[in-house]
């Protein structure tokens, strides 16, 4: 019998032995990893900063205050020392220019002294506050000439920093905004935050019409992110998967997903020590991973992370995808993020579940605990009704619109369905 290279990929699929485990916290005597561990959060800042900065910057996270040098400059010695302790020796502005993706820009902690030959670690309030990448090459939507290429970055507080661990190395990645240097927004954060501050304001307003008080009132979502695995060796096969990350030709799957028999269908030992391991690194980086289960199509799965604020749940969701690919390598498999990678069986979606919270935990859009429900539910349906073709243009994509009209994806129009305790 010839041996193909087909026959090969599927010999090395059937031999692969599961790496040495991914998460520096492994310890067999501990069932959880320690969540949040990679990331400088709330408790962390409590034990590194003094009681009156740790306020100030709690004041500042909620939009109460505005930053004094003095709190950055506190904020940036601890974050180098505690960066430094967990064996960082780069920090990056990490943000999320108008590529679809995130971007980051590594410098040293590595600066000269005033004494001459001396070397130190360094790290201040103004560099914290603000970086200086080259913008040139990002896109803009035509906002400016590429000659202008000066770009800024500037801390958001409202999602903590992060030690990210890659090429055996670790950074602290400190999560930003990016914009022109005459102001205007190269970004998809800050056109975020306003329409969360825009939209939190709105929803005071009514609550006060109706009487009851509320010191905030931010988005929560929950995102349902749906993948495919294959093995390494089989992805290598095919140069459309390499090139696209989809499929433009090729035999259907042996077994299909006409009678949905996959659908949360036992899930096989390989696949599940890939789930936990890149579930453990997810939890070092605070990312709460609540739900995983095999989904409809043939190697698909779905992972679901409990709500939290918007724009944190935001970030969660680019991190997790950068773990997901980063362990699936580790474990000679290939994850698939296209919407349709594919044909004839399902897409993959990232199901945005979105609600408004108080600061009191009160779910604004839950009809046992918001006796004001109906009154929430109705300015929804107005505004989708209002703006249903920005929503619409909002998600529309070829890969995503690929993806939409048929096996389980919503129609490719803008529509809400109430079920029928509401309808009635």
């Amino acid at each position: 019998m010839t041996i193909t290279p087909r026959l090969q990929a599927l010999h090395q699929a059937g031999t692969r032995l599961r790496p040495s485990s991914l998460c520096s916290s492994k310890d067999e005597s501990a069932s959880v990893p320690h969540f949040g561990k990679n990331v400088f959060n709330l408790e962390v800042m409590k034990k590194k900063l003094p009681n009156g900065v740790v306020h100030h910057l709690i004041e500042v996270i909620n939009g109460r205050k505005k930053m004094e040098l003095g709190t950055a400059d506190a904020m940036a010695e601890a974050l180098k020392n505690w960066a430094i302790e967990n064996g960082a020796t780069h920090f990056s502005h990490w943000f999320h220019p108008l590529i679809g993706t995130s971007a980051e820009k590594h410098d040293a902690f590595l600066t000269f002294s005033k004494e001459e030959g001396q070397t130190i670690d360094a790290f201040t309030g103004k560099q914290l506050l603000q970086g200086e990448p080259d913008a040139s090459s990002f896109p803009s939507g035509g906002l400016r000439s590429s000659f202008r290429a000066r770009g800024y970055t500037g801390w958001d507080p409202s999602s903590p920093p992060f030690l990210w661990k890659g090429g055996d190395g670790i950074t602290l990645c400190i999560p930003s905004i990016f914009f022109s240097w005459n102001g205007e927004v190269l970004d998809e954060r800050i056109p975020l935050l306003r329409s969360e501050k825009r939209l939190g304001q709105a929803a005071l307003k009514v609550l006060s019409l109706l009487g009851m008080e509320a010191g905030e009132v931010f988005p929560t979502l929950g995102i349902e992110q749906d993948y495919f695995v294959i093995d390494k060796a089989l992805r290598n096969q095919r140069p459309d998967l390499l090139i696209l990350g989809k499929t433009v030709q090729g035999s259907p799957a042996p077994k299909g997903q006409d009678l949905q028999n996959h659908y949360f269908g036992a899930v096989q030992d390989r696949i599940l020590a890939y789930m936990r391991d890149f579930e453990e690194m997810a939890l070092e980086l605070g990312i709460p991973i609540k739900t995983r289960h095999h989904q409809v199509a043939p190697a698909q799965y779905e992972v679901a992370p409990t709500f939290e604020k918007a724009i944190l749940a935001i970030d969660h969701n680019i991190l997790l995808m950068e773990v997901m690919k980063q362990v699936a390598d580790a474990h000679q498999l290939s994850c698939l993020f296209h919407e349709k990678p594919f044909a004839k069986v399902n897409g993959s979606g990232k199901h945005n579940n979105w609600s408004l919270a108080t600061l009191s935990g009160l779910n604004l859009f839950d009809p046992k605990s918001n006796p004001h429900f109906l009154i929430f539910l109705a300015a929804i349906l107005k505004g989708v009704h209002r703006h249903q073709g920005l929503l619409r243009a909002s998600i529309g994509s070829a890969s995503n619109d690929e993806r939409l009209g048929g096996h389980e994806a919503p129609p490719s129009i803008i529509s809400i369905y109430l079920g029928e305790e509401w309808e009635k």
